[in-house]
């Protein structure tokens, strides 16, 4: 797959439906394979942090979930098709696992989050497998009980939603002790799922303004909106000086 490296962190320029064919061809593979999709926020955290950069880009899929991504490919003149959000790719995904023999695991949310999204989802894809699920509150002496847990269902897939930077560290960091073929870092789709948070309507996302949407719903994120356009600068300052392939 083609990349665009956007402020070292290096973005593949797939569409929705091209991430979600990929994924499924994951399941071919005897390996986890790890699945991040990082916004504009995300990319300025790493951007910050080479280590974090690192973890990124060790993803074997990693697309572009943000407007200010794909505008950031567009000004380096290695232009992503579209917006690939990880919730997008989620349901493109899930799409295809109804019906099929492989089986979920949902990690993360506040505690009854997973039981409520897995209550959604099953009443839209009447033919899903869910084979487990796990709140995103735990101790670190208890990271080794989820992986047990997790490789004990039996799952295929783990959409682990524990937010940025938090779930790519933890995906990293026990990579080689999962059995599932695919480990997916998606933030706060669970909550989407279960129904206790809302996404921003189509219109703003087509227009490019779900930012703009979850400011106006949570005044309280106006200090991590303040990355946008940081990072807008920087791509434009410094964008060109990392090598396109």
């Amino acid at each position: 797959m083609d990349k665009v490296n956007i402020l070292g962190v290096k973005v593949d320029m797939v569409n929705i439906s091209e991430a979600a064919d990929k994924i499924m061809d994951f399941f071919d593979e005897d390996r986890l394979h790890t699945v991040f999709t990082p916004n504009s926020e995300i990319i300025m955290a790493a951007y910050r942090d080479s280590s974090f950069a690192d973890i990124l880009n060790s993803a074997d899929l990693l697309t572009a979930d943000g407007i200010g991504v794909v505008y950031a490919s567009k000004i380096l003149k290695k232009p992503i098709k579209e917006r690939a959000a990880g919730y997008d790719i989620a349901c493109r995904v899930l799409e295809k696992l109804d019906g099929s023999e492989h089986k979920l695991y949902l990690f993360g949310g506040k505690p009854g989050v997973a039981e409520k999204a897995m209550a959604n989802l099953l009443k839209k894809y009447k033919n899903l497998k869910i084979a487990g699920l796990r709140n995103g509150y735990f101790k670190k002496e208890e990271e080794a009980d989820i992986v047990k847990d997790i490789n004990e269902s039996g799952a295929d897939i783990v959409f682990v939603c524990l937010g940025a930077p938090l779930q790519e560290k933890w995906i990293t960091r026990h990579k080689d002790e999962l059995n599932a073929k695919v480990a997916m870092g998606i933030g706060g789709s669970l909550d989407v799922f279960a129904g206790t948070a809302e996404r921003a309507p189509d219109v703003f996302c087509k227009l490019g303004l779900e930012w703009f949407y979850r400011l106006c719903k949570e005044p309280s994120r106006a200090g991590r909106m303040m990355d946008l356009p940081k990072f807008g600068m920087t791509v434009i300052t410094k964008g060109k000086k990392y090598k396109q392939d």
